[in-house]
């Protein structure tokens, strides 16, 4: 291969295949990097992307993935406080740094983000080009396959439970969906003191993994009243608060149901479905609160490192596989089918 070109993933229409071609290398402008891949998590946003479209693109052909880590391999003008080598997480959203939230602390709900895979060229590819103000160190003892997952399937849930639930030590909480998001969910629910943590899912193997990372109680939502068996696992009583990774109406609506009085549920879950849930009265009655979260901002990445840095946060069972470059299609296809029921797929580059 030509020094000056790269492999690419890139999508060129939807509901075909990603094709990996020989693109040229970017080259980092003033105040940005070059950064060397070493590792990107395959997402359910890149299948709501490449395969039905539900998420998209600004433009195409555009290089999906958007949970990336590597190292340092060059430096734009103006960069300070980083050299190459280094090795780095990449916060997925470019923001503008001007618009309210962003003057508010919550540049993940920037009003001008630029999302990696989406809005700008992403990181299914030998080398990305990133701001240096997206850069998060990893810890020497944090692999790039971890780091690489903590930008979203890690920074999305801890967002979710930390800032948008607040979850307080002695509530009692339930995980609707226990998937990559829903996993990670459970440990920072058991970090920020939950006293019962129930998990929710149809796959029997979703929910032995549940228990191995910190649930207390499984529900099996295949065979169940969910929200029924939720109120029975915790003496009759709604949890304080309930997560949803789903993003389908059905899953809202029991989340919402499990609820004590003055309960809050979290939705995290994106999928094309309207929600549709109880009648006003009951929802105004109990005093409950149904609250979105998207994404993380660039310091819950930071704090997750931390946390990762301190041995607090176990990820042995977020990496369910890891695949080369020239495989991606297949492991886009394998976490839509849920074959071999994966957490995370990771697209190595190393």
């Amino acid at each position: 291969m030509n020094e000056k070109k790269m492999m690419a993933a890139r999508l060129h229409k939807v509901k075909t295949p990603l094709l990996i071609e020989e693109i040229d290398i970017p080259c980092p402008g003033p105040g940005e990097v070059l950064v060397k891949m070493k590792a990107c998590g395959i997402c359910g946003t890149d299948v709501h992307t490449a395969l039905d479209g539900t998420v998209a693109t600004a433009y195409t052909p555009i290089t999906l993935g958007h949970e990336p880590s590597g190292v340092i391999s060059d430096l734009g003008d103006g960069v300070r406080g980083w050299n190459k080598g280094d090795r780095v997480a990449i916060y997925p959203q470019v923001t503008c740094g001007a618009c309210p939230p962003c003057r508010e602390g919550h540049d993940g709900i920037c009003i001008n983000a630029r999302v990696l895979g989406m809005h700008r060229d992403g990181a299914f590819a030998d080398y990305i080009v990133i701001p240096a103000k997206n850069l998060v160190r990893i810890p020497v003892n944090v692999s790039f396959r971890e780091a690489a997952i903590m930008t979203d399937a890690g920074a999305t849930p801890f967002h979710a439970v930390t800032k948008r639930g607040q979850v307080r030590p002695g509530e009692t909480v339930a995980i609707f969906g226990c998937g990559g998001l829903g996993m990670n969910a459970i440990q920072f629910c058991r970090l920020a003191g939950a006293a019962r943590i129930i998990a929710v899912d149809t796959s029997d193997y979703a929910l032995e993994r549940a228990l191995r990372v910190g649930a207390d109680i499984t529900v099996n939502a295949g065979i169940e009243k969910p929200y029924k068996e939720v109120m029975s696992a915790n003496r009759g009583y709604g949890v304080d608060v309930a997560f949803e990774f789903v993003g389908v109406n059905a899953a809202i609506d029991q989340a919402v149901r499990s609820l004590r009085r003055g309960g809050r549920a979290v939705t995290v879950g994106i999928g094309p479905e309207r929600i549709n849930i109880i009648s006003p009265f009951f929802f105004v009655y109990n005093d409950l609160a149904l609250i979105g979260s998207f994404g993380s901002d660039i310091g819950d990445l930071e704090r997750l490192m931390a946390i990762a840095a301190s041995g607090k946060l176990d990820l042995s069972e977020s990496v369910s596989s890891v695949i080369p470059l020239n495989e991606v299609n297949q492991g886009v296809s394998d976490l839509e089918k849920k074959v071999g029921n994966p957490v995370r797929i990771v697209v190595s580059m190393e």
